[in-house]
């Protein structure tokens, strides 16, 4: 498997994986910065992979914070081996994520971060934004780069396939066509629409990020606040409450 990696934004980089099996891609997104920030840690299996594409960029040893949105193999399943590798890094997520997952899952304790919590990582600035459920999982949560205007979105505007590594137009439209057209497949139906989930998307509409970064699929550069407007309507189109 070949890893591309891209600058989507100021010292924030892209790692894409396209993975055959699966048939999309794994993307790892990390902050180059006095204390290096990454964002998902690709599966267990794909770290050889995913540790060579962040040697391109930094000395993985220097990692210092590992975030993930929620509890998934994708997610942070190889979080403990960079523990291992990289002797000061420390998880970052939220109360549920430390006290139901990592407190017994991961080799070192996280840091336990409160929703609208910042955190320093040099230069860098960055938010954590709980949502609960959205996209998935009671653990869910967002990380927003307020120096970059970079918001990690997971699994937001999913795309199947291995697309370019960064659009500057059509990604509510790519997403969209996933939420109704079901291209994705047995890997659908994975967002589910709670009382919460119009709340959620309408609060990281207003952070105005303008870079988006999408686990699965291409990011985004442009109007996020547009775009996340776009797809909050289509979920609640296609998946909301009848009336």
């Amino acid at each position: 498997m070949d890893t591309t990696v891209t600058e989507i934004a100021p010292d924030v980089f892209r790692l894409s994986t396209f993975h055959p099996a699966y048939g999309i891609q794994f993307n790892q997104f990390l902050v180059r910065d006095e204390e290096p920030f990454l964002m998902h840690t690709g599966l267990a299996r794909s770290f050889d992979v995913t540790r060579a594409a962040v040697a391109r960029v930094i000395d993985p040893s220097t990692l210092r914070w590992i975030g993930y949105s929620h509890f998934e193999p994708d997610e942070c399943g190889a979080l403990n081996a960079w523990l291992e590798l990289a002797p000061q890094a420390a998880p970052v997520c939220n109360m549920v994520g430390a006290m139901v997952m990592l407190s017994d899952f991961a080799a070192r304790e996280p840091r336990t971060l409160m929703d609208n919590e910042v955190f320093a990582t040099g230069g860098h600035r960055i938010r954590f934004l709980s949502t609960p459920h959205l996209p998935h999982g009671w653990d869910a949560g967002m990380f927003f780069d307020e120096t970059s205007s970079t918001l990690f979105c997971s699994d937001l505007f999913f795309q199947p396939g291995d697309p370019a590594p960064l659009v500057e137009a059509g990604i509510v439209e790519l997403a969209e066509a996933v939420i109704v057209g079901g291209k994705a497949g047995p890997l659908a139906n994975d967002v589910p629409y709670t009382p919460n989930t119009a709340a959620h998307m309408q609060r990281l509409a207003d952070l105005s990020p303008q870079a988006l970064a999408v686990m699965h699929g291409a990011s985004f550069r442009g109007d996020g606040r547009a775009a996340i407007l776009g797809l909050a309507a289509i979920l609640e189109r296609e998946l909301g409450w009848p009336a």
